[in-house]
């Protein structure tokens, strides 16, 4: 089948049954867009590369298949660096391609040139620079491969502009050839062996579950784990909604601002089951003080991530498709009766977690941040996918939201990125369109990459954005309060912007709620309205997310509330 090189791009995309693309157009890449005009592929416009990356980034958290991108040569290549670098850091699936200047052109200072490859490297899985036509199918097929197996994570494919135009025999590859990488990750079943009788010995094992658990769809294997063992259960913030939030031994998540029982739990138990987790240092706070009296273990497809961060007793290397089928079936054969072993210290962690929960002052005169995320919460559907930015309300959401469901609690975890939100929103409601999308951001972070109101509202793509609106970038003033000696420097924002306005010029619908006695009335009616909608929240600045482990502290010592540790 002869074609040209932008015809055998979007004819590849249909093979890997990709159902939209987010993008951007520019001279580097007009021959691939006009091959898109021409076969009317389902194509989103987003208002900057950025928005783009991101938006295939939370479609693809939201549906668990690869996120596509375009992006033009140069400025708009290097737009997408942030959002590549995002899904890195939580190893989300994305395909990104990328227009390059014409083949003579390369490497000689060209309009709109960048060493795309070069930049990308150390934040990608992969990336390739197609200098001939007839590697773009290989090339595409590999790329897919890449990024959804094993360890998943961001490919680039940067494409010089004469690629395009150039016709090729058009043949996509059945298989995929790769040396040195094959996409099998069966580890070694004497590994899992050791563990169950580590299990067998202990008295307080805690289970530490990540985003990992996500990435593999094994939720339910580890739900049905957990039910048989009696084991309780700690989480990261990418592992959020796999097991369900109100369930009994289900302590929430471990780390800087975690509850006050999965830490202690984690700090006192015998035997740490890590479970599709980094260990990364939100979550240890004080490595060498980190759940001092267990041995780890440590279910991990990513044999770089063993030993790491903490040192590990029992690695289990390979997928967890591979490896928790194989751990349910030997901890069944066990002939042990879990459920009763652990039922004396199960029953200490639920206690420990009714004492301390996270809490608020519900008697506040005026709209507490913690409430707006509980009466949502409350609000929502078992179906609900949430969204956030990053700061404050990030993890304000993290303590409050009962997320029932994996894939519904979409974050930048390891990046930490402010702007990721509203764009992956977006994403998340174009892969899941029968499902509410709800967006938590901040009035630092919505600016981010609040052009992407117009997407929203040219689309007509259903999110609804909760502001919580305090005046002042939350997580840095919360740090310069503790440990600046309240010097606020360039983080309170005294802005004009009006954020409902803002939204009605982008031809969004808008809200303000001001009175805490309009609150709930006033959410129900916004969630449940058709299309678009930004509800702007004030809430008052000095509200600090507890409780907190101070940076290079240990878990257990812990700010719980006001002065208390």
């Amino acid at each position: 089948m002869l074609m040209n090189g932008a015809q055998a791009i979007l004819e590849s995309l249909k093979r890997e049954q990709v159902d939209i693309i987010f993008g951007y157009p520019g001279g580097a890449v007009l021959d691939l867009y006009d091959a898109l005009y021409q076969t009317k592929y389902p194509h989103i416009l987003t208002r900057h590369e950025q928005g783009a990356v991101h938006a295939a980034d939370g479609y693809a958290r939201a549906t668990g298949k690869v996120g596509v991108c375009f992006a033009t040569s140069g400025p708009g290549a290097t737009n997408l660096i942030t959002g590549i670098a995002t899904a890195n850091m939580d190893s989300i699936p994305l395909v990104c391609f990328t227009g390059q200047v014409g083949n003579p052109l390369i490497g000689k200072d060209s309009f709109q040139e960048a060493d795309i490859v070069g930049i990308t490297t150390p934040i990608t899985k992969h990336n390739y620079l197609v200098k001939k036509a007839s590697e773009l199918p290989r090339v595409i097929k590999e790329a897919f491969f890449i990024a959804s197996t094993g360890r998943p994570g961001p490919v680039v494919i940067d494409i010089a502009k004469d690629v395009f135009t150039t016709q090729i025999e058009y043949e996509y590859p059945e298989n995929v050839h790769l040396r040195g990488y094959s996409g099998d990750f069966t580890g070694k079943e004497q590994e899992i062996d050791a563990v169950v009788e580590a299990v067998k010995q202990a008295a307080k094992p805690v289970i530490f579950i990540g985003g990992g658990v996500t990435l593999s769809n094994t939720t339910q294997l580890l739900r049905e784990i957990v039910a048989e063992t009696h084991i309780p259960v700690v989480s990261s913030l990418m592992g959020l909604g796999c097991v369900p939030a109100a369930r009994d031994g289900f302590l929430g998540m471990v780390g800087m601002h975690g509850s006050y029982a999965a830490n202690m739990a984690v700090q006192e138990c015998d035997l740490l089951i890590g479970i599709g987790v980094r260990f990364d240092d939100r979550v240890t706070g004080k490595v060498d003080e980190f759940a001092p009296n267990a041995k780890v273990v440590h279910f991990e497809v990513d044999k770089a991530e063993i030993n790491k961060n903490v040192l590990v007793d029992y690695p289990v290397i390979g997928d967890l498709r591979w490896s928790l089928p194989l751990f349910k079936q030997k901890l069944q054969a066990a002939g042990e009766n879990f459920s009763s072993k652990f039922s004396t210290w199960m029953q200490q962690v639920i206690d420990m977690d009714k004492k301390y929960p996270f809490s608020y002052t519900q008697d506040a005169p005026c709209i507490l941040p913690q409430q707006v995320i509980d009466t949502v919460s409350e609000l929502a559907d078992d179906d609900t996918v949430v969204v956030t930015d990053v700061g404050q309300h990030q993890m304000w959401a993290a303590q409050f939201y009962n997320a029932r469901k994996p894939r519904q609690f979409l974050t930048s975890g390891g990046l930490g990125t402010m702007g990721y939100g509203l764009p992956a929103a977006l994403g998340a409601k174009l892969g899941q369109p029968d499902k509410q999308v709800i967006l938590f951001t901040g009035d630092g972070s919505i600016m981010m990459n609040c052009q992407e109101m117009a997407t929203a509202a040219d689309n007509d793509i259903d999110v609804k954005i909760v502001v919580l609106h305090n005046h002042v970038l939350g997580m840095v003033t919360q740090w310069q309060r503790m440990f600046y000696g309240k010097r606020y420097s360039q983080t309170i924002l005294n802005s004009k912007t009006d954020l409902v306005k803002l939204a009605e010029a982008m031809g969004m619908q808008a809200v303000c709620i001001k009175q805490k006695e309009d609150l709930k009335e006033s959410l129900q009616q916004a969630l449940s309205s058709k299309g678009p909608m930004l509800i702007d929240v004030m809430v008052p600045a000095n509200e600090d997310v507890l409780p907190m482990v101070a940076p290079g502290a240990k878990l257990d010592d812990m700010v719980i509330g006001g002065s208390e540790a």
